[in-house]
């Protein structure tokens, strides 16, 4: 998978967990928490979410690296390329 094809499915996820969100609106950089207003709830479900769809372990200390789409696209791009 590219890293669009991660942003992908992150935004999807994300909109899943957070129905509210229109993923058309969700900008590279906008916040999970601060933008977008996911509570620590809503983040747990989403990297719980992640883990169930891509089999990425994404352990509490990285949470910020999946804190933006542009972040999160990275960082599953690169966890998914060292499986």
């Amino acid at each position: 998978m590219t890293e669009t094809d991660h942003r992908a499915v992150f935004l999807e996820e994300l909109c899943r967990v957070a129905p509210d969100i229109d993923p058309a609106t969700v900008g590279d950089d906008d916040h999970i928490q601060e933008d977008l207003e996911l509570d620590s709830m809503d983040v747990l479900n989403l990297v719980a979410a992640l883990h169930a769809r891509l089999g990425i372990d994404i352990p509490e200390r990285d949470y910020p690296e999946i804190s933006t789409a542009r972040l999160a696209a990275a960082y599953l791009s690169s966890q998914g390329a060292a499986r």
